[in-house]
C-alpha cells in the first residue's frame, strides 16, 4: 500500500486526482488523504439543484463539484477528512470488498468505537460519522468516503437544502444523522493532527512508509484534468 496526501484543498483538483490514480496509476494500490476548502461535492448521477441550495453556496463561496462516483452529495471543509482507496479490480467487486475495515481500526485505536453500516457509511455513538462511495473501470476500483471530524455541521445543513421537487429520476442522496468525531473524544486536537494519528496507524496497519506527498511529477498533468473535467 502506498499512502499519499494532497498538496491541495481544491475540490475540483483531488477530483481530478483521484481520477488519475484510478486510471493512470502504476500497479498497486493506493491509499489517498486529502482535505478540501468549504464545498459541496455531488454525486455523478445526481442533479445538482435538487441537492444542493446552490444560492446559499454562491453567497457563501461554496464551490461546487460534480465527482466521478455514485452515491449522495456531501459537504467537505477543513474540518472533514477524505480518504481513498484506488486498488486493482481483481476478482472481487467493490462492493463486496472490506475497504472500511482498516478506517474502522485506524479510528477504534484513537478511541472511537466505528463500526460500518449497511451503505458502507461508518457509524459511532449512534451518529454516521463518514459517508462513502465508489467507481469501478475495466482495471480498477476507487472507494472513497469522508471523516467528519470538526466540519461546520450548521453550514453543512444549509448546503444541502436543494429542491427534492427537482430530483425527477436522478439519485437521491439519503440523509442520515451526523456528528463529528471530535464531539465523541471531546479532545480539542486539531483536525490535521487526528490525521496524522490515523496515517500512522495505518503505515503500521499496512506495513508500508510513512504518507508522503503527491509526486510533483504528476501535479501538472491532474491540474489539466482539474481544469478541463472538474473547474
Amino acid at each position: 500500500m502506498l499512502l499519499l496526501r494532497s498538496i491541495s484543498d481544491s475540490p475540483a483538483f483531488n477530483c481530478a486526482l483521484e481520477e488519475y490514480l484510478l486510471t493512470e496509476r502504476p500497479a498497486g494500490d493506493v491509499l489517498l488523504f486529502y482535505i478540501n476548502r468549504p464545498s459541496v461535492i455531488v454525486g455523478r448521477n445526481q442533479r445538482i439543484e435538487a441537492e444542493v441550495d446552490t444560492g446559499y453556496c454562491c453567497e457563501h463561496g461554496i464551490e461546487v463539484v460534480r465527482r466521478l462516483s455514485g452515491g449522495g452529495t456531501v459537504f467537505h471543509d477543513y474540518g472533514n477528512i477524505n480518504y481513498a482507496f484506488i486498488a486493482d479490480k481483481g476478482s472481487v467487486p467493490v462492493l463486496d470488498r472490506d475497504f472500511g475495515v482498516p478506517i474502522v481500526a485506524a479510528l477504534r485505536a484513537n478511541g472511537i468505537e466505528a463500526t460500518i453500516g449497511a451503505r458502507k457509511e461508518l457509524l459511532a455513538a449512534g451518529y454516521k460519522i463518514s459517508g462513502t462511495a465508489s467507481h469501478v473501470t475495466r482495471t480498477s476500483q476507487l472507494f472513497h468516503g469522508t471523516l467528519l471530524h470538526r466540519t461546520d455541521l450548521e453550514r453543512l445543513d444549509y448546503t444541502l437544502r436543494g429542491d427534492r421537487s427537482l430530483r425527477g429520476k436522478s439519485v437521491a442522496s439519503v440523509p442520515s444523522p451526523v456528528t463529528n468525531i471530535a464531539s465523541i473524544t471531546g479532545t480539542e486536537e486539531t483536525t490535521e493532527t487526528f490525521l496524522s494519528r490515523l496515517t500512522d496507524f495505518l503505515s503500521a496497519y499496512y506495513d508500508c512508509d510513512p504518507i508522503r506527498p503527491v509526486p510533483s511529477q504528476i501535479v501538472e498533468k491532474v491540474r489539466r484534468i482539474a481544469q478541463e473535467k472538474y473547474g
